[in-house]
């Protein structure tokens, strides 16, 4: 579930906000803080990269507040904006050069990765293995799976996020339930591989159980 849409807040609050209100622009920090330091993380798979987006997010938050025609949208407009800064970091040279380095690194680990079996029955290993299988895709692609499993945008949103079409969004996300199911457990692998469904249908059961357990 997405964390934005957890969250809970006072239209009065809202207002105090837009109204330039200290204490509403702490309130509303608090109350999102979090969900946006967990997409910016989960995007670019850096700490100090999602501590400064989520600075940057709510600095756009307290300058263009005013801009905001809804107090009920308030949680989907903060959203819009933190998906914006990981954007912004996404398209620089620097994150574009690391992008290529971490390629490099997860293809250079790819074969010691799979001769580890996970124990099915460890919910800690599971989750590791979770976060490990987010972590090797592309980031341009962390995002469309985080936008698209997790937060509900639809691919139309996601391609215009990207300044691209619908088909851009549902090929990104189709690459990304591939490269999710062929990270999972060997043993889990050979369990749905037992499976009488259609490889598409195994993808997208794999990676939505991967994208749920990081929801979490």
């Amino acid at each position: 579930m997405s964390r934005f849409r957890s969250v809970q807040m006072d239209e009065a609050v809202v207002a105090r906000l837009v109204s330039g209100d200290r204490d509403a622009q702490e309130a509303v920090y608090r109350a999102f803080a979090d969900a946006v330091y967990t997409l910016a993380k989960r995007v670019l798979n850096d700490a100090a990269l999602a501590e400064e987006a989520t600075q940057d997010t709510f600095v756009d938050v307290i300058e263009g507040v005013g801009a905001l025609e809804r107090p009920s949208a308030l949680a989907t407009w903060i959203r819009a904006i933190a998906v914006n800064q990981c954007l912004m970091r996404l398209r620089s040279p620097w994150h574009k050069r690391r992008q290529v380095l971490e390629e490099e690194e997860r293809l250079a680990s790819t074969g010691a990765a799979s001769a580890g079996v996970a124990n099915d029955g460890d919910g800690v290993d599971r989750a590791l293995d979770v976060e490990l299988a987010l972590a090797r895709l592309p980031a341009d692609a962390r995002l469309v799976v985080w936008m698209h499993c997790v937060e509900g945008y639809t691919h139309e949103e996601i391609g215009a996020a990207f300044g691209r079409t619908a088909s851009f969004s549902k090929s990104k996300l189709a690459r990304a339930y591939r490269a999710l199911s062929s990270n999972q457990p060997k043993t889990t692998r050979q369990t749905a591989g037992r499976q009488r469904t259609s490889r598409r249908g195994n993808h997208e059961s794999a990676a939505t159980a991967t994208i749920a357990a990081c929801a979490s």
